[in-house]
């Protein structure tokens, strides 16, 4: 430049610097414009970052504060920095980011090693290189797939990618210390097989809280950050174990961890036989949490608790804490119960009806064509028919019904549409006979003219149909339940016969209360939540003579009825026009063996043997029914609660003082706790509280309460029930008892209401379908099929020293009012054999007055 002149120098210096301030200014304007870009692209917002939209998993917990299962999309527990193992905090800084407490969220030094791994050596999992505020940050938005890019495009992508990185981090870093960044992190990550989070994974893969993991544990989990489907220790236990001994590695050479403890643990196996990926069947009162998920949709509908935005609770995503009623201790006596006698009651069920089929026996045609419907019908509801159903039915129905997603094409629907082409019956006949919605009649009339549209449905049909024959009668190996300790069979078996096999199987309910505060402490609802879903404790039965205790306390407090007066064990009937009875014919009711011996029984007798006559007698001293709902009304039942075909759940009939009403286990129950509360009914409840995820109080259970029955002559209730279990009838238990057994016709349900000082007890045992049922009343008495469990369930906890039940307590002393009503003890035990006995000296003395004088009598009065 020694030919220009001072001035050209002065102008070149003077270009060359505007041309570097152009330079570093568009240069900085281009960057500007990009991180404007990129920050108006899928960013999270300070305010998202200020609050996390995570799903938490909400929990149950039982009465002592023991979690016993989950609800959730993702099952993730928070927790908070502070409730971390060290272990894993170690390892998880060792490992992803030693310098994490140094930087500001970026680490340069990282990024430009992964650069040149990603983009010149194209490795895609080059890994190591982000912090754990970026790799947080890449949790808030899904990164593009790098593969199949060419070098240029590749490095293109990362840049955006890690400039998208960079904003959320920088914003992380701003809005969260290191602490809850880490705890974030930790919360939000995936680890597979349904574990969000590092509680839920602690959980799944070694069936321990995360604080309770040992060093190799913690070190398998946050090995698996990297990669968790790669390094799932499940499916690849040699992958995973390399990858562990990566982390102790770190945590040797960061100082957190003896050389001498490495080279221990890094040889051993990854020990996964505490894996538990549970589902619902599975655990603890899994026919309870799946009626408590019902429940809790209904309860926050109808008490609108909504969130403070004014959105409902999603009890899968709100992180809910629900503290529920249910003893663990004792929900593991119930199932034991239920499973011991059940098993035993199969025995005998397959024993007697061995050579015999319930779909034919004893049965005429229409009822033999009933079973049988209700037998396709639950084939039909099965999940292998479904199943088959979709594959082959789903995309023709699609097409034809296009837009108009409302039109059922259910198996009836199409048989139904079947029979309108072949002419057997009209569209408007197919409606007013139930087969078919008449708001959809117009659309199913322009597909009976649409001949394309038509031929494909049938043809569609017809292929279900021979599969549905191939498929459900061809024998397979197949897994079916059974009473055994492992609760499984392996069998060849087709699957229409396995519908019928299961189907065979009785059923049981049993729920445990405390009357006083109306807690409901077990809940068994059926024999395996696994292979039978339906809830027993909710569902509708016939409830027989356990209904009978109610008539006795309102014949005794209402009408005046003293416990000690007697009344002849005969026929008596309700005739048309007899007092206020609903009666449209003569109501002759027998006793339960079809017998009348003619004694005279008092009301101890008659609750004791359940004698039809003596209730009968009863309701008709009291002139109406009327009486004995309102009875039932002040102890928690719903009267009037309307059935299918509108007809009320207790009608005002006679007939119900014999228990012809369906009523629920919980129902049952809950009436029970009167006679154990000194005549004060506690309507059963099953959740005592529930808090948000901030642990704010959004629903409290208080239980209704109301004084039904005078404690004076609840305690001659009391009494009677203590005298049904009492002398060879006994119960074989410590505690102070009372009960009440219950069979319906043709022995279709068995039940058992039990009462101590300090729980009720509620059992039912019976069939889905009432043809499954015993044949003798041997068999299927309720004293036999439902008592039992009530005995094992009470044994069990008495001799469970963990349990807290208190065996000692007594009854509530009766007020002194109490023992007028009740000075008849020599008569409140009459054995069966001494009732036979005295039936067959009555015969005989009737016999030899017949044979001396019957002649004389006869000559007598024909003269």
């Amino acid at each position: 430049m020694k030919w220009l002149t001072n001035e050209e120098k002065a102008k070149y210096i003077k270009y060359a610097l505007y041309t570097l301030w152009g330079i570093i200014i568009g240069g900085f304007l281009f960057t500007l414009m990009i991180f404007i870009y990129i920050n108006n692209q899928d960013l999270p917002t300070f305010s998202e970052l200020e609050n996390p939209d995570y799903d938490y998993a909400s929990i149950i917990f039982d009465e002592n504060g023991t979690p016993f299962g989950k609800y959730y999309i993702e099952n993730r527990e928070p927790l908070e920095y502070e409730e971390i193992s060290p272990l894993v905090l170690d390892a998880l800084v060792s490992t992803e980011d030693s310098r994490y407490f140094t930087h500001s969220g970026i680490d340069f030094q990282a990024l430009v090693r992964v650069a040149v791994k990603t983009v010149i050596l194209q490795q895609e999992s080059s890994g190591g290189g982000s912090t754990i505020t970026q790799q947080l940050a890449k949790l808030l938005f899904d990164r593009p797939s790098l593969r199949g890019m060419g070098p240029i495009k590749r490095g293109m992508k990362l840049v955006g990618v890690k400039l998208k990185e960079w904003i959320t981090a920088v914003k992380l870093e701003k809005s969260y210390t290191k602490e809850e960044i880490i705890a974030m992190y930790l919360n939000k990550f995936e680890f597979i097989n349904e574990a969000h989070g590092i509680q839920a994974a602690a959980q799944t893969y070694f069936n321990k809280d995360q604080q309770d993991l040992d060093v190799s544990e913690a070190a398998v989990l946050v090995g698996m950050l990297q990669n968790p489907s790669y390094y799932n220790p499940v499916r690849f236990p040699e992958r995973a174990k390399e990858r562990r001994n990566i982390v102790l590695n770190r945590l040797r050479k960061s100082g957190k961890l003896e050389s001498e403890v490495y080279d221990s643990l890094s040889v051993n196996e990854i020990d996964m036989s505490g894996f538990n990926r549970k589902t619902q069947s599975e655990g603890p009162a899994p026919y309870f949490r799946a009626e408590l998920t019902k429940w809790l949709r209904n309860v926050f509908k109808e008490n609108n608790i909504v969130k403070n935005d004014g959105t409902p609770y999603n009890i899968y995503t709100d992180g809910l804490k629900i503290y529920t009623t249910i003893d663990l201790n004792y929900q593991k006596h119930a199932e034991a119960a239920v499973s011991s006698h059940m098993k035993e009651n199969q025995e005998r069920y397959f024993q007697v009806w061995k050579n015999r089929d319930p779909w034919t026996y004893d049965a005429e045609e229409e009822q033999k064509k009933i079973r049988e419907d209700m037998l396709n019908r639950k084939i039909k509801g099965s999940d292998r028919y479904l199943s088959l159903r979709s594959n082959i039915m789903d995309e023709v129905v699609s097409d034809i019904r296009g837009s108009d997603n409302g039109v059922s094409f259910s198996d009836n629907v199409i048989k139904a549409l079947i029979d309108v082409k072949s002419n057997k019956v009209s569209l408007d006949g197919a409606a007013s006979d139930g087969r078919l919605n008449e708001s959809n009649l117009s659309f199913y009339r322009k597909l009976l003219r649409d001949e394309d549209k038509w031929n494909s449905l049938m043809k569609a049909w017809e292929k279900l149909q021979e599969k549905y024959e191939s498929v459900f009668f061809t024998e397979i190996e197949m897994v079916v339940f059974n009473h055994d300790e492992n609760g499984i069979d392996t069998v060849t078996m087709s699957p229409y016969d396995s519908v019928r096999y299961h189907n065979k199987h009785l059923q049981a309910g049993m729920l445990a209360v405390d009357p006083a505060s109306g807690y409901i402490k077990a809940w068994v609802g059926g024999i395996d939540h696994k292979f039978f879903k339906y809830d027993h404790v909710n569902s509708r039965r016939q409830v027989g003579s356990t209904i009978k205790p109610f008539v006795y306390a309102t014949a005794i407090a209402v009408q005046g009825i003293n416990p000690c007066q007697e009344f002849d064990d005969i026929q008596y009937t309700i005739v048309p026009g007899d007092a206020n009875f609903d009666v449209d014919k003569e109501w002759s009711p027998a006793n339960a063996n079809g017998e009348f011996t003619g004694n005279k029984y008092n009301l101890f007798h008659g609750l004791l043997y359940s004698k039809n006559s003596i209730t009968v007698r009863l309701v008709k001293e009291m002139g109406n029914v009327e009486v004995i709902r309102d009875m039932l009304r002040n102890v928690g039942i719903d009267v009037d609660y309307e059935l299918p075909g509108e007809h009320v759940v207790v009608p005002n009939v006679p007939s119900i003082c014999l228990g012809a009403v369906d009523l629920s286990l919980l129902e049952m129950t809950g009436a029970y706790t009167t006679f154990a509360n000194n005549g004060m009914y506690t309507e059963p409840i099953f959740v005592k509280n529930i808090t948000d995820k901030n642990g704010k109080v959004i629903y409290t259970g208080i239980p209704q309460r109301n004084l039904a029955i005078n404690p004076v002559y609840n305690s001659v209730m009391v009494d009677m029930l203590q005298n049904n279990v009492s002398g060879r009838y006994g119960l074989g238990i410590e505690s102070p008892a009372g009960g009440k057994t219950g069979t319906t016709n043709d022995y279709a349900d068995g039940w058992f209401m039990g009462i101590t000082p300090g729980l009720v007890v509620g059992t039912w045992v019976g069939g889905d379908d009432k043809w499954i049922r015993f044949l003798t009343l041997a068999n299927g008495q309720g004293y036999v099929m439902a008592r039992p469990i009530f005995q094992k369930f009470i044994k069990g906890i008495e001799q469970d020293s963990t349990s807290g039940y208190d065996y000692t307590r007594e009854f509530r002393s009766p007020p002194y009012e109490f023992y007028d009503l009740v000075d008849c003890e020599k008569f409140k035990q009459l054995e069966p054999e001494e009732e036979q006995q005295q039936n067959r000296e009555k015969k005989k003395k009737k016999d030899e007055f017949d044979d001396e004088f019957g002649d004389d009598i006869g000559g007598g009065l024909n003269q």
